[in-house]
Formats: structure tokens, sequence, C-alpha cells
């Protein structure tokens, strides 16, 4: 099955239009998310990149190009504070909470204010994370609101 990448530009644009550098997505198939965000990544040229335990800091746009030196989450986090460049940063959050510096490198990413859009989106992140962050994380659900009532037919018309 493709990746729809409609809904998949509506989430991102909804990540980028988000007034916090954090985000919290919240998805039922983090990987169906991440193929789309890869698509609209290579059709638009975004700089979107994905970290994984166990891969790093990936680039979506070129698929096998990865970060030199930003393995573990908090090399990655340091890299996304350096940045000087537009990016939205998808971390596949380990379970568990963070530890405490890369609690703190996330709090600071929450709070630094650029001159370009740097979004750090966290995907799979556990409610105890989230509410460490107060104020300072938004969340963005990737479902499509469903529609409030299913229409009938009623006397040869659709009502809603």
């Amino acid at each position: 099955m493709a990746p729809d990448t409609q809904a998949g530009s509506d989430v991102f644009e909804r990540i980028l239009a988000s007034t916090c550098p954090l985000v919290a997505l919240q998805s039922a198939d983090p990987a169906i998310l991440v193929e789309q965000f890869r698509l609209v990544a290579r059709r638009t040229g975004q700089a979107v990149y994905l970290w994984r335990h166990a891969d790093g800091l990936t680039s979506l746009r070129d698929a096998q190009m990865r970060v030199p030196g930003c393995v573990r989450l908090g090399d990655a986090l340091r890299y996304i504070l350096q940045s000087l460049h537009f990016g939205v940063y998808l971390m596949d959050m380990p379970p568990g909470p963070p530890s405490a510096t890369d609690g703190a490198l996330l709090r600071q990413l929450a709070r630094t204010s650029t001159g370009h859009v740097r979004r750090v989106v966290l995907m799979g992140a556990s409610a105890s994370l989230l509410a460490t962050f107060e104020d300072d994380v938004v969340k963005v659900d990737a479902q499509p609101p469903g529609p409030a009532t299913a229409p009938r037919l009623r006397d040869g018309r659709w009502i809603v």
C-alpha cells in the first residue's frame, strides 16, 4: 500500500505552523508517517531528518546520508542546537525517560528561538516525558479528524 502523500503533507504543514520548536506527534502508525514525510522531503527538497537509536540521524531526502557523529540522542540534539538552517527533525524516542542531559537539551531546544524554522518532532514520547515540558511542547495528532456524523439518506437527499 502506497503512503498517502496528501495526509503526510497536511501533517507536515501543521508541524511547520506550530508556534513552538518542540512538537509531540501522536500517530497510530509512525512507520507509515515516516514514509509519508520521506516522500514530502523528496518532492519538496525540504531538510527532514530522522533519528533512531540504531541508525543515528539520517536524511529522509537523501536516503543513505547519515549525519556524522549523531548516533546518540544527545549528540543529535547538540547538532540540532548548533544548526543554522531550516530543518525538521523527527526523533523516534526510546522508551522510558531520557537522561538528564538529553532532557536538558530538549528543554533548551524548546526555548531557543531562531531566525529560521526548526522543529524537533518527538515521536512515541511517553506522557510522563511530555508532562516535563509543560507549555514548551505543541501536540499534533496525525490522525485526520473524522466526520462528526455519517451522512444519511432521507427522502432521496443526503443529510449530514
